[in-house]
């Protein structure tokens, strides 16, 4: 225990966990640090599981680029600092509802739309959120085109249950890398 704390004193560390996260926040830890481990390891993942490129030191080059270029500019961590603090708020929102779900409810076959429907609900409410806190968004914008995105979202919604309402085995197409990209998800 000694020595923890005699490492922790000699870097700097005298307070309790909110001096520290200061102290990461001061270094840049979460403005470029996170963000950049975030954004290589999506774009790794991405070209690991699409295989675009044969072997991974191609993808870890394009990876560590697009990670680094994305940082060349303040954007990145100030959108992240905007969205993620929303993102923590509407998982709270949607684990509580399924803890009062869970405690109320016997049949929960129906329940899986509703939460796909409250969860969709929540996802525009942070974008929409995050937007406005960014700038990119003017009130008067959504007032005013509210029922063309409205009519838009109908559409994609229609084409989407049609899309899952097809059969895919009785078509005899070639699969699209998009459509194996999408089954390995599930």
């Amino acid at each position: 225990m000694l020595k923890e704390l005699i490492f922790l004193q000699t870097f700097g560390y005298t307070g309790n966990i909110g001096n520290l996260l200061d102290q990461l926040a001061q270094t840049g830890f979460f403005s470029y640090i996170l963000p950049f481990l975030l954004i290589f390891a999506l774009v790794f993942g991405l070209l690991s599981r699409t295989k675009i490129f044969e072997g991974s030191s191609i993808n870890g080059i394009i990876s560590l680029v697009v990670a680094l270029m994305a940082l060349q500019f303040n954007f990145v961590s100030i959108f992240f600092a905007e969205i993620f603090p929303r993102l923590g708020i509407g998982l709270a929102v949607i684990l509580v509802l399924l803890i009062v779900v869970g405690f109320f409810s016997v049949d929960k076959g129906w329940m899986t739309y509703v939460y796909f429907i409250l969860g969709a609900i929540i996802f525009v409410v942070i974008l929409i959120n995050s937007a406005g806190a960014l700038g990119w968004a003017n009130t008067s914008w959504w007032y005013a085109n509210w029922r063309t995105l409205l009519v838009v979202l109908g559409l994609i919604i229609a084409v989407a249950i049609i899309i899952g309402g097809s059969n895919p085995s009785s078509t005899k197409e070639a699969e699209s890398p998009l459509m194996k990209i999408l089954k390995g998800i599930k």
